[in-house]
């Protein structure tokens, strides 16, 4: 990077996604020098992520619940259920892809069919899944983990030196393992293996349900003030 300036760009506010009595409000990168993966590797570590070709983060005025939390990969130590499901992991099979499967639809749709049927999502289609997981200047790959060589998941994965961004999963809905977990630790087994320090998954909420499955996954780091602890 020649200049370390960042200008951002403020979305108006709207509902907030997470929490129904607050609004949002994003700061977006608009210098087009940090579109890159070079530009991502260090905004993500500044608490930025991806959407999209879009790189934002939460400015809201009146809230500061959504907080940056990455995932220490080296040092991972399972919980007892979590040991059960790497137990289960071992009869699976994973394995990261710069394409996607043939029939990646088949399973993609059938999961925004009944597990998001009233999301922004539905009905599935090609073009926005595309736009929505993807951009032209990041590295992208695609987690696909078989059991039997039928595809059961996909988690779309942005690739950095030191790290792995979680970027979004889906799965087969009615399967009986709870996928998405093992999604995650399947990332963080790639990461151990490539040698790289830290998982990505989202911003953390604690008042969001939905986003609690983060903090199971330790040691962690949150970023509180600019300094990751």
């Amino acid at each position: 990077m020649n200049q370390l300036s960042l200008q951002i760009g403020l979305t108006p506010e709207s509902n907030c996604s997470y929490l129904p009595n607050e609004t949002e409000r994003l700061g977006v990168v608009i210098e087009p020098q940090w579109l890159s993966p070079e530009g991502y590797d260090l905004l993500i570590a500044s608490g930025y992520r991806r959407s999209s070709r879009a790189i934002y983060k939460p400015m809201c005025a009146t809230c500061s619940a959504c907080t940056p939390l990455r995932i220490d990969c080296q040092g991972f130590t399972p919980s007892r259920s979590q040991k059960r499901q790497q137990a289960q992991m071992r009869k699976l099979r994973f394995e990261f892809k710069t394409e996607l499967d043939e029939n990646w639809f088949v399973l993609y749709e059938k999961y925004i069919r009944l597990r998001h049927s009233t999301g922004s999502m539905f009905p599935a289609n090609k073009e926005q899944f595309f736009e929505f997981v993807t951009a032209p200047w990041m590295a992208t790959a695609f987690l696909h983990v078989y059991e039997d060589d039928k595809l059961i998941a996909i988690a779309v994965t942005d690739v950095f030196p030191d790290a792995l961004s979680a970027v979004y999963s889906f799965f087969e809905p009615e399967h009986s393992l709870s996928l998405g977990t093992l999604c995650v630790l399947f990332q963080i087994e790639f990461c151990r293996q490539s040698k790289r320090q830290w998982l990505y998954p989202g911003f953390q909420i604690d008042a969001c349900k939905a986003m609690n499955y983060k903090t199971r996954f330790v040691p962690h780091q949150k970023l509180i003030d600019g300094i990751w602890q």
